[in-house]
């Protein structure tokens, strides 16, 4: 691990942000690890920071932009801060009837380019929405930016994605839990 690879992770334990113990994810499935990115989410210092190196991961990939888009509730603190230091025009997808969608106005002009931030990505289901929810609004995504890829690289979108941090703790489907994680009592912590 290099040491921006362990900067970021110091600042994820520091601010108690990755978990250890049993959990279901927002996709369903069981883990040893979680992201709360709610938590470091709090440290306006370390968001800087966060997006600060984001910013310059998506810079090196060429991607221009002029719109933020981030799914709510994770993306919303991380794609505000990486919209101002790019000085760009921040938008979010929220959730109605269990569904992402663009509300309070929110439009994108014909072919206006996005890109779409998020905090975690295990599947990448919120991200499919909000590449759904560009192409209806009649944008271009350009790009996916987040800070945890949880699937290691094997999440695979019809547009380049970079992340932080891409770490792969082994996920279980409900009737596969391992006995070891089963005896731990289950948390349900949100995203």
């Amino acid at each position: 691990m290099d040491a921006r690879q362990q900067e970021i992770l110091d600042i994820f334990t520091r601010t108690r942000a990755l978990l250890q113990g049993h959990f279901v994810l927002r996709s369903g499935l069981h883990s040893g690890h979680y992201f709360q990115c709610a938590q470091v989410c709090q440290r306006m210092d370390a968001v800087e920071r966060l997006a600060e190196m984001l910013v310059e991961k998506v810079r090196a990939q060429g991607l221009k932009f002029e719109t933020v888009l981030a799914p709510a509730m994770g993306g919303l603190v991380i794609g505000q801060e990486v919209a101002r230091q790019t000085k760009a025009r921040y938008i979010f997808a929220e959730k109605e009837n269990n569904a992402l969608v663009l509300r309070r106005g929110f439009t994108l002009r014909p072919g206006e380019p996005v890109l779409i931030v998020e905090d975690v990505v295990t599947r990448g289901g919120r991200v499919l929405e909000c590449l759904e929810l560009v192409r209806q609004a009649g944008g271009t995504a350009v790009g996916i930016a987040m800070l945890v890829d949880r699937s290691a690289g094997s999440a695979r979108f019809e547009v380049p994605a970079v992340s932080l941090l891409e770490l792969s703790f082994p996920t279980y489907a409900a009737d596969a839990v391992p006995e070891a994680l089963a005896k731990i009592p289950v948390q349900k912590p949100g995203s």
